[in-house]
């Protein structure tokens, strides 16, 4: 009984691995069915293709549509104006002269004459210096001209008496030889005493310290009461010259031999000065000189404009932009600058098309002012060019136009 038992469960134990190798077959047949017929599958698209009909869509057929996206933009119309040919460039304001004041004597400074940053005029008084050292070297150089003068008197007297013995043959002719080189050596004294005298009324002068130039005085550098020293390294204070005053600016060597030329002429090419945005005109001048070489560095050369800056808008180290006027086209089509794009294949712009729309045009520039750029070719007079939001802009792009 024992040994059937035995047997039996193997038996049972391999009915039920059966069983379940049966079912999961089973499972996996239906399971495979299910897939292959449910429409949200792959093969749902992929039966249908076979079959020669349109791919389905699991997200429905509004899955790939897009609203399209409008751009507010500036437009501006093509005109046709006079253009002035202007090359930029970036400058430093230079004063036409630059003084620093110091003083010829030394002592103690007595009096200040001015206040920081007031206009003077040549010969206007800015300092005193202590005079009293300077009256005292002067009185005992004319009280030593006037001893010598004296001395110099009496020798000459005693020469004509001498003279008038020896005519006599009273005296020797060494004698009167003698007194005529003293009366020389008093002679050349009296130079040398003249001499003094003019030096201590030239110190005695210098105690004043004078406004060398016209121009408007900087800050001081001394008071009242400090003691200065004869052409000392540190100025009392510095005059600037601003009107006239003077732009140092660049040109790029490309309009080298445009510019020469005109300039060896006696031509007078404008020079307008713009703010560091370029958008205000600070003032107008006139190219007085060029550098004699370029630099080989940055390609450019150095050129020199004067302006009259009566309202006093340029100070000297400010930094401007520079457009030098070269030539004039008359009657150009042009559009703003701002409007033309770049890019690989040339300069660009968007015009504004059908159905206000943007359509990107291939454009020929000629010569630019920096605000106005003249079009050669692409564009016509009278259409409307995209000046702002072209950033955001593609051939085709929905716009809308903003008075």
């Amino acid at each position: 009984m024992a040994n059937q038992t035995q047997e039996n469960v193997p038996k049972t134990s391999k009915r039920l691995q059966l069983a379940i190798f049966v079912l999961i077959v089973i499972g996996g047949y239906y399971g495979w069915q299910y897939f292959s017929n449910d429409p949200s599958g792959d093969n749902a698209t992929t039966q249908s293709q076979g079959a020669g009909g349109p791919p389905l869509s699991r997200n429905g057929p509004g899955a790939g549509a897009r609203g399209a996206m409008v751009t507010p933009v500036r437009v501006e119309t093509v005109q046709q104006k006079d253009m002035e040919v202007r090359v930029p460039g970036l400058g430093t304001v230079t004063a036409f002269n630059t003084v620093g004041v110091r003083s010829q004597v030394s002592g103690p400074i007595v009096n200040i004459a001015f206040t920081e940053g007031q206009e003077v005029k040549q010969g206007d008084l800015l300092f005193e210096i202590d005079p009293r050292p300077f009256q005292i070297q002067l009185q005992q150089a004319q009280g030593q001209q006037a001893r010598n003068a004296a001395e110099l008197a009496n020798a000459r007297q005693d020469l004509k008496r001498y003279q008038t013995l020896f005519k006599q043959d009273s005296i020797a002719r060494q004698q009167v030889d003698t007194q005529a080189a003293l009366v020389q050596r008093l002679e050349a004294q009296a130079y040398s005493d003249k001499a003094a005298v003019d030096e201590a009324k030239l110190n005695l002068e210098y105690t004043k310290v004078l406004a060398p130039i016209d121009g408007r005085l900087g800050l001081r550098n001394v008071d009242i009461g400090n003691l200065v020293t004869a052409n000392s390294t540190d100025a009392l204070v510095s005059i600037t010259q601003v009107k006239p005053i003077s732009v140092v600016f660049s040109m790029p060597e490309i309009h080298l031999a445009e510019v020469a030329t005109q300039y060896a002429k006696g031509a007078k090419l404008e020079v307008t000065l713009m703010d560091r945005d370029n958008r205000q005109e600070l003032a107008t001048g006139e190219l007085v000189s060029m550098d004699n070489l370029v630099d080989v560095s940055t390609g450019t050369i150095k050129l020199k404009a004067n302006f009259s800056n009566e309202d006093e808008r340029l100070f000297p180290n400010q930094f401007v932009n520079t457009r030098l006027k070269i030539r004039q086209v008359p009657q150009a089509m042009v559009i703003s600058t701002d409007a033309i794009q770049n890019s690989s294949n040339g300069p660009f712009l968007f015009r504004v098309g059908k159905d206000n729309t943007a359509e990107m045009v291939p454009v020929k520039l000629g010569v630019t002012d920096g605000i106005y750029t003249q079009i050669l070719e692409g564009v016509a007079l009278g259409e409307q060019i995209i000046t702002e939001g072209v950033d955001r802009l593609r051939n085709g792009s929905k716009i809308e136009i903003i008075q």
